[in-house]
């Protein structure tokens, strides 16, 4: 599995970097098929609460999944994000095995 994380306007710290690609490699464990994530870091308008967007967007075959939520830390909005992509993989995986 490759994961890839952009930040848009601003440089990411090399903590949150390992903090997101911890949280995001358990998503392989929810379906073990996953070829590409992209997590796209955004601080949306500044110095205003609820400002730090995450976005998160996995590939498996066939398809593409995608999530995004605003909070006021990005650790927090990855945790949120991950989340709600686990419940996506398992509706999927569900899809698939009822083929």
């Amino acid at each position: 599995m490759e994961i890839k994380i952009q930040s848009i306007h601003f440089d990411a710290t090399e903590k949150l970097q390992a903090f997101i690609e911890k949280k995001v490699a358990k998503l392989e464990k929810t379906y073990e098929d996953i070829q590409k994530v992209e997590v796209q870091l955004k601080v949306a308008k500044p110095a205003t609460a609820l400002n730090k967007e995450v976005s998160l967007e996995v590939m498996v075959p066939g398809n593409t999944l995608f999530a995004e939520k605003t909070c006021d830390s990005f650790e927090e909005a990855v945790d949120l994000v991950v989340d709600s992509m686990k419940v996506q993989l398992t509706k999927f995986k569900e899809k698939m095995r009822n083929y």
